[in-house]
């Protein structure tokens, strides 16, 4: 069964942008703040900010759009035609 890469990616992006906003939310409540330092590491315009939680959802919907996006073509690549 193929999988539809454009869908995919796109609830991957969301979710990761979510995701994003959520660990920012929780390191103003104090928690997770381990966390918030390793995305600092991990993602270039990444701060607990407001400017740096909307740049990092941008950042990390972008590159999870990107990487699931190049797998599940590769998937579907694999899969080849159906006869």
């Amino acid at each position: 069964m193929k999988i539809h890469t454009h869908k995919l990616s796109l609830a991957a992006a969301i979710f990761s942008a979510l995701a994003m906003l959520l660990l920012s939310l929780a390191n103003s409540m104090g928690i997770y703040q381990n966390a918030v330092q390793q995305m600092q590491n991990w993602h270039m315009f990444y701060k607990p900010d407001f400017a740096g939680t909307i740049t990092g959802m941008i950042e990390a919907a972008v590159m999870t759009y990107v990487s699931v996006y190049i797998i599940v073509w590769i998937y579907n690549a694999l899969l080849g035609k159906k006869k």
